[in-house]
């Protein structure tokens, strides 16, 4: 198992320190998002700067974070947002990450037509070198659990169509460990690990309501479980949005985060 440190988990730290707390901290990688990227290149910085810190540590970037809009959109927006979703794939391609995150509509509700723009990204993913991942979101309107997913993914019908695991979207909203099991592990790529708020009912939370891993709702050991008896044997990706753990050293938040994932993928 290899453990990686989404970089939304100490959001507020510039890019660069990012890449170098998690691998001080002993992560074998650190997933990225475009939009920090961007805004690396539109403070003055270059892609290289990013490329030869991942290298001074060692860090792989496991999966890139995100195309958004392709689910929602028609005509001229739907082209302009394939060509957005190309440079970021690229992108992720000169990052060596093999994975893209595509996620769906927010506010427009039902998924009967997302098959069609995620088969187009599929494509895009082939022509890259980079594929193109699935996800739900447990408040989205659209799509939110893992039955939907399998529904999309089966009315795509590509082989290589696949989705992105997430410990807190499962226990939000409708997913079950039967659902688990009966997920094909190769359409299993990824999987973001966190907790959820020990307050606040399954169904009404969302992302800053993310909780470090052991101090929440989430039986992770139970999920966990279920990946072992699959044969789940690729990345677990902390991916925390919690204002709190912001305001705290970025390096402690990720020295405590390995050590409890490692903790929970071991006892699982």
């Amino acid at each position: 198992m290899r453990f990686s440190l989404n970089s939304s988990t100490i959001k507020p730290t510039p890019l660069l320190e990012k890449i170098r707390v998690a691998g001080e901290a002993g992560y074998d990688g650190t997933e990225l998002w475009a939009v920090e990227l961007y805004q690396h290149v539109g403070r003055g910085g270059e892609i290289s700067d990013v490329e030869k810190a991942l290298a001074d540590y060692g860090l792989s970037v496991p999966c890139f974070i995100a195309v958004r809009n392709w689910g929602e959109t028609s005509g001229w927006e739907y082209t302009l947002a394939l060509d957005e979703a190309r440079r970021r794939f690229e992108l992720a391609a000169r990052l060596g990450a093999p994975l893209m995150v595509c996620t769906p509509p927010m506010e427009q509700p039902g998924f009967d037509t997302l098959h069609e723009g995620y088969r187009d990204l599929l494509q895009i993913g082939r022509d890259t070198g980079v594929r193109a991942v699935l996800e739900y979101i447990s408040f989205f309107a659209s799509l939110n659990n893992v039955p939907d997913t399998v529904t999309v993914l089966d009315r795509c019908g590509e082989p290589d169509g696949c989705t992105i695991l997430d410990a807190f979207h499962n226990w939000n909203n409708k997913t079950t460990l039967d659902d688990i099991r009966a997920l094909p592990l190769e359409r299993i790529v990824h999987y973001h690990i966190d907790d959820a708020a020990p307050n606040i009912p399954s169904g009404q939370q969302k992302d800053p309501d993310r909780v470090m891993i052991g101090e929440g709702a989430i039986d992770l050991k139970a999920e966990l479980g279920v990946l072992k008896e699959k044969g789940y044997d690729q990345w677990l990706s902390l991916e925390l949005f919690n204002a709190k753990l912001w305001e705290q050293d970025p390096a402690e938040v990720a020295r405590i985060g390995l050590e409890r994932m490692k903790e929970v993928w071991a006892e699982a």
